[in-house]
């Protein structure tokens, strides 16, 4: 089966290896060439993420009747409702149900509507009622401001790491309302994050293993927030601080809101990405995405057992519930190399990539030219190791990241017993021990 990948990074990359195993054969559309993609396909096209015709017609051309959208961009831009004019299946929202991504406000609103009791207490904020925020700011004492839209995962400001006054966060509210129609403050909350990638066709649900992701920089979670440097998940398909009860409710709140969404809009088909929180009161949801996340689908896809192909046509059909998928019970781990001053200052420069390696490479934003690989200003190349404990798939990922030689660094401490047991113990602190 033909099957075009709109997308040029690692998730994208992880993508295409997925669906080549599951006997597709796979076209591209991304905005740059992308050395493992490029060898994998039988066919691309460069060109920009948001150019619907030239995505439709690289699929007419080549009689593809099957797509699957990386990243989000596209989503926003439409790309599924112009695919599925041209009688093309997509594995992906249309602009109206992507709304779940690119309006935080919209998926709140949703939620209270819904009565699904997954938010944290929060107010959505407007150029007419931004005088109310600074008595908000007051009630909540702990806070989060996050612009309503699409910020690349970076434009999500906390109290205590990014603002350290009441002042500084009513100026970045007023900051968000020059480029946002709205600014949402939520209550900040206490505990550990994970992600639990789904997908459905609006009314089953394939729900992969639960992942935690690593969004700063540097070692110890310090450093500027990134588009994520690097996760891992579990063998028993869990995470060490959570409980399959955990893991149930969060599973619980994405099919609600599949649900709910439903009512409002019609059937989702794609991916529902929830980054999730474990705290003191149960399970609660930070922020819904449209797609899979970026390092989180190198984590799961290579875990999967069941065709891949088989599955994303199930999706699109509407026939998800006459799969049942099953997933390797792996450990992963995966680790970013990224350029040296990666994010804020990041200096592009060739780097070289081991080959003797058994964990599996997925190239992101890297240049292929003058015969070798380059990266740019975003992250360079993710390795993932796959083992019985996450030690051991820490071990994998860890001895191939060190050995890319050029002006690079990556996250040693990503996947090792220290930091995890580190993640247990906070979960322990803040449940009272009661169910770590």
């Amino acid at each position: 089966m033909k099957v075009l990948v709109v997308g040029g990074g690692a998730r994208e990359h992880a993508i295409v290896d997925a669906l080549l195993c599951g006997g597709a054969e796979v076209y591209c559309f991304m905005p740059m060439v992308n050395p493992g993609i490029k060898k994998a396909a039988k066919g691309y096209a460069i060109g920009k993420l948001d150019d619907n015709a030239s995505v439709v017609e690289l699929a007419t051309k080549n009689d593809i009747k099957l797509a699957v959208i990386g990243p989000e961009a596209p989503l926003e831009a439409g790309m599924a409702d112009e695919l599925e004019k041209a009688g093309i299946g997509c594995v992906g929202p249309t602009r109206e149900l992507a709304q779940l991504e690119t309006s935080k406000g919209f998926t709140r609103n949703l939620l209270r509507k819904y009565n699904i009791d997954a938010s944290p207490k929060f107010r959505i904020f407007d150029k007419n009622n931004i005088g109310g925020a600074e008595a908000f700011l007051n009630e909540l004492g702990r806070y989060v401001v996050k612009p309503d839209g699409l910020t690349g995962g970076k434009g999500v400001k906390v109290l205590g790491e990014h603002l350290q006054t009441k002042g500084e966060a009513l100026a970045y509210c007023s900051k968000v309302l020059e480029t946002h129609k709205s600014v949402i403050v939520e209550e900040k909350l206490e505990g550990e994050e994970f992600s639990l990638q789904t997908l459905t066709d609006g009314n089953s649900f394939l729900h992969f293993p639960p992942v935690q992701d690593h969004k700063r920089a540097f070692e110890n979670d310090t450093g500027a927030n990134t588009g994520g440097m690097g996760s891992y998940s579990d063998a028993n398909l869990l995470l060490p601080f959570l409980t399959e009860g955990d893991v149930e409710a969060a599973k619980k709140t994405t099919e609600q809101v599949s649900a709910a969404i439903k009512q409002e809009l019609g059937s989702y088909k794609g991916v529902i990405y929830g980054g999730f929180i474990k705290t003191s009161s149960g399970i609660k949801l930070i922020e819904y995405n449209a797609r899979f996340g970026d390092p989180e689908a190198m984590n799961v896809l290579p875990l999967l057992k069941t065709n891949f192909v088989e599955i994303c046509k199930a999706v699109v059909e509407g026939k998800l519930s006459g799969v049942s998928a099953e997933f390797d019970n792996k450990a992963t781990v995966c680790k970013y190399v990224v350029p040296q001053g990666y994010p804020e200052n990041p200096k592009a420069g060739k780097i070289t990539v081991p080959t003797d390696t058994k964990a599996l490479i997925y190239y992101a934003s890297v240049d292929e030219k003058d015969g070798g690989i380059w990266t740019t200003n975003s992250r360079g190349v993710a390795f993932v190791g796959m083992g019985d404990t996450i030690g051991e798939a820490e071990q994998i990922a860890e001895d191939a990241a060190s050995k890319v030689t050029g002006a690079v660094y990556h996250r040693r401490d990503i996947g090792t017993k220290e930091l995890v047991q580190k993640r247990v113990e906070h979960i322990r602190q803040i449940t009272g021990g009661n169910d770590a």
